[in-house]
């Protein structure tokens, strides 16, 4: 048993060694100081204009978006409650969002 952990030691120590000398190698080169410099021209050109560009999207639509709840529909196969919830007064799920989840008797605070 010492003996495979020797073996397990010296084989790991090679490979992280043959490892350290590779990358150190390639950061050293001329190539890697070109590459990173190219990626990092590429995240301030394209990148971040890129999320700028969906924050933009989303929030755009997000104002368009109508924000009326939909109409209750009490369908028999949702919002069925075999047991109760062991939170609150039983009936509302853990997220529960007045909003946009019904209960199973319709919205809250409606009729």
């Amino acid at each position: 048993m010492a003996t495979f952990r020797r073996l397990a030691g010296v084989l790991l120590r090679s490979s992280l060694t043959q490892t350290r000398r590779q990358l150190s190698a390639t950061a050293a080169s001329e190539h890697g100081v070109q590459a990173a410099r190219t990626w990092k021209i590429l995240s301030f050109v394209v990148a971040l204009p890129g999320v700028a560009v969906c924050m933009l999207n989303t929030y755009l639509k997000e104002q368009q978006h109508s924000h009326e709840q939909p109409e209750f529909i009490p369908y028999s196969h949702l919002r069925v409650r075999n047991k109760r919830f062991p939170w609150g007064d039983g009936n509302k799920t853990l997220f529960h969002n007045p909003h946009a989840n019904a209960l199973p008797d319709g919205y809250e605070g409606h009729e």
